[in-house]
């Protein structure tokens, strides 16, 4: 780990709870609102997340999989968002979900017109609201606790 967290302490909730009190518990708080406010489907939520792992390279992240009303993706799941370009696996939503979170994290300044209006056939306007928020989350915390060295003792509570 990159920081020091006292003796007998969480690790997870010291650096989110304590070290910034101003600022860790609201970011905690985004960060499960993304699990527990989103409308997306499963498949594209998950395919989004695991890219965005990927990239991140957060071992927690990389590990974690969502569930939804006892429901989780497939255990060859993570593989297929590793080759969503050319698996036959994912829909048309899914591909694009993970697509964009790459996208996102690596080359957002190269989101040209054609990939928005496949993006614009697929999603709705309140959909891709949601989504980039929750790319925007995950880029960030799992970035975060991977670069501190936490994502080898993360665990989101509740869970």
């Amino acid at each position: 780990m990159n920081i020091d967290v006292p003796e007998g302490k969480d690790p997870i909730t010291y650096v989110w709870g304590e070290m910034v009190p101003g600022i860790g518990p609201a970011a905690s708080k985004l960060s499960l609102a993304v699990y527990s406010h989103t409308t997306l489907g499963l498949r594209e939520f998950e395919a989004a997340r695991l890219r965005i792992a990927q990239i991140n390279g957060c071992m927690f992240c990389l590990d974690w999989r969502t569930e939804r009303d006892g429901q989780k993706v497939e255990e060859e799941f993570a593989d297929a968002v590793t080759h969503w370009r050319t698996t036959d696996a994912f829909d048309d939503r899914t591909r694009l979900a993970a697509e964009y979170a790459e996208r996102y994290a690596t080359d957002h300044h190269g989101l040209d017109e054609e990939f928005w209006a496949r993006m614009t056939a697929h999603y709705d306007q309140r959909e891709i609201v949601e989504l980039s928020m929750c790319l925007g989350s995950w880029l960030a915390f799992g970035r975060l606790n991977h670069v501190l060295g936490l994502d080898a003792v993360c665990v989101l509570p509740g869970h």
